[in-house]
């Protein structure tokens, strides 16, 4: 008899299993030899099992086609393929590999047992057989199996649920030191720009005042003198007086424009705290898009990248803005990845012809808002498709992704905020991704 030792099982794997309770499953028996079909088939009946049969090695592999029973009593010595061969069909099958085979043989050498295990038996039944012995068996193994299924099954819930806790620990590292990079940068900004920006104002005053009063001495002075005169012909102090307020006036722009950065660099920096916050997600959207600006623009490769947005009138939402601006972030640098690919190979012109293009467009549906970001890149494969929010999946090259991104954004709108996320794409058409999020109110 083959025996087999079982390690014990940790108490928070151990399946819960009665010594008394009712083992059954469907039983195939594979034998050539008519008396013992009707022995064996008669006594599992008997014991309630659910039995099939085959005559040979080959009609045991038919079946196996139609239906997989949960155990197998396999004849050695059969005409045509005999035990060992379709044993060694059956287990390099995946399909079929994990099905318990139980040989029934007269051979009693410990070669052929040996050459059994080699081929993956769990047990075999010696001729002539003894009822309770092959009913015993049989339910010894088909307890085995359904424990080590058990076990496994088990085992993939602890390892996804390790794979979400790593995901959210990387999530919130992420988030923590990004969040405090792009704050400390934007408080880094506001302070010397709030200095210029408000000093603009005072400039102007004083530029118009010393207009005035060289405006007062022409007046009162009409003829300065021909060294005043030639200074004045040397600074052009029309041009002057017509540029410097321009001048000024591109200053308080530049000061405005950087300090529209830095409220945006606050915006996305928002930190993520256990309680939802209100937040316009437009607001986001933009603090986005600027900060992935730079990558927008046009470079020697290609135009630049148009970003066209659609927004419906939305309420401002009750979520987390923090995560919620990274899962924007990852699509949108995904799309503009995504559209510099389909670049390659293309000329300039050839690009400027068809722009690239990232559109998004926000709606209110039945209480929830659906936010969609699209590209009108090379799209992906159904194979990419399936597995885009796998966890550690990526179509980048080594060094340049890691797989986390949409993971996270996947865990991040459906777990913590109930929503959903999908994606439409084919290849040559593009890719969109749409969110869906509760008004949570």
């Amino acid at each position: 008899m083959f025996t087999t030792t079982f390690p014990n099982l940790s108490p928070s794997l151990e399946p819960n299993v009665q010594s008394s309770e009712v083992i059954s499953g469907l039983v195939l028996i594979v034998d050539d030899t008519p008396t013992n079909l009707e022995v064996i088939s008669e006594a599992l009946s008997d014991a309630g099992f659910d039995v099939a049969i085959a005559i040979s090695g080959d009609r045991a592999l038919q079946q196996l086609e139609r239906r997989l029973p949960d155990l197998i009593l396999l004849d050695v010595m059969m005409p045509g393929i005999d035990g060992f061969e379709t044993c060694r069909r059956i287990k390099a099958n995946p399909h079929t590999q994990h099905i318990p085979v139980i040989f029934m043989t007269a051979l009693a050498d410990s070669e052929s047992k040996v050459k059994a295990l080699e081929l993956g038996a769990v047990d075999y039944v010696a001729k002539p057989f003894h009822e309770k012995e092959v009913i015993a068996r049989v339910r010894t193994h088909l307890q085995l199996s359904h424990l080590t299924q058990t076990l496994a099954d088990q085992v993939n819930q602890k390892n996804a649920e390790l794979q979400a806790t790593q995901l959210q620990i990387v999530q919130s590292e992420k988030m923590s030191a990004l969040g405090n990079l792009v704050a400390g940068v934007a408080h880094e900004i506001n302070n010397p720009i709030g200095c210029v920006v408000g000093n603009v104002t005072a400039v102007e005053e004083s530029i118009t005042d010393l207009f005035d009063l060289i405006d007062l001495y022409r007046q009162k002075f009409p003829q300065p003198g021909e060294e005043i005169e030639d200074k004045l012909e040397t600074i052009d102090l029309d041009y002057l007086r017509e540029d410097l307020p321009k001048l000024v006036k591109a200053m308080r722009d530049g000061g405005d424009r950087i300090k529209a950065i830095s409220k945006s660099l606050r915006n996305f920096s928002r930190s993520d705290t256990d309680n939802k916050q209100q937040f316009n997600i437009h607001e986001g959207i933009d603090s986005t898009v600027l900060i992935l600006r730079h990558r927008l623009k046009a470079n020697e490769h290609r135009p630049e990248i148009g970003v066209i947005t659609e927004y419906g009138k939305i309420p401002d939402l009750d979520c987390f803005p923090g995560p919620l601006n990274q899962v924007f972030m990852n699509i949108l640098a995904n799309a503009i990845d995504a559209l510099d690919e389909s670049n390659q190979g293309r000329h300039f012109t050839e690009i400027a012809q068809n722009p690239n293009l990232i559109t998004i467009r926000t709606a209110l549906e039945a209480y929830q808002v659906k936010i969609s970001i699209s590209d009108n890149g090379k799209g992906m494969s159904e194979t990419v498709k399936a597995r885009i929010f796998d966890h550690a999946f990526t179509t980048k090259k080594v060094g340049q992704g890691t797989g986390l991104g949409l993971a996270i954004a996947h865990q991040i709108i459906v777990e913590k905020h109930g929503g959903t996320i999908e994606v439409h794409s084919e290849p040559g058409q593009g890719t969109e991704f749409v969110l869906t999020l509760p008004l949570g109110h």
